[in-house]
């Protein structure tokens, strides 16, 4: 089995309220895409079920809007896992809001606010390696 990693990365300009919901929407969709990662319910002592919580830690990572767009492309192109956030995304309130801008919005129009990348450790760790821990 190889040595897998998730990281998630927040623009540092965030409200503390958003990056909360931002690294939330990112975790669900990773969830949703990488079940995998999931390890099984367990019991404390007295019986009491806890849901199984992902295997291994997800650093939170801070990187700029630029860092989070070149991130996007080069984990794409290295065939990691990655799930992006944007400012449309955030503004949207329903989903079909956002299927809707999202088809009239270009690429380079986009404010990226998060990223979530997953994948081969020594992948990700080359991508995310140098930026610090968001703070």
């Amino acid at each position: 089995m190889r040595a897998e990693k998730c990281v998630i990365l927040l623009s540092p300009a965030l409200p503390i309220g958003m990056a909360a919901n931002t690294a939330a929407v990112l975790s669900v969709t990773l969830g949703r895409l990488r079940p995998d990662m999931v390890g099984a319910d367990v019991r404390d002592q007295e019986g009491g079920v806890h849901r199984g919580i992902i295997t291994f830690p997800i650093p939170i990572l801070a990187a700029d809007e630029e860092q989070l767009r070149t991130l996007h492309r080069q984990a794409e192109v290295a065939g990691l896992t990655a799930v992006d956030f944007t400012d449309l995304s955030q503004g949207c309130r329903t989903y079909k809001e956002y299927i809707e801008r999202m088809g009239r919005t270009p690429e380079t129009a986009l404010r990226y606010i998060g990223l979530a990348l997953c994948g081969e450790r020594k992948q990700v760790d080359h991508l995310t390696g140098s930026l610090p821990l968001l703070r």
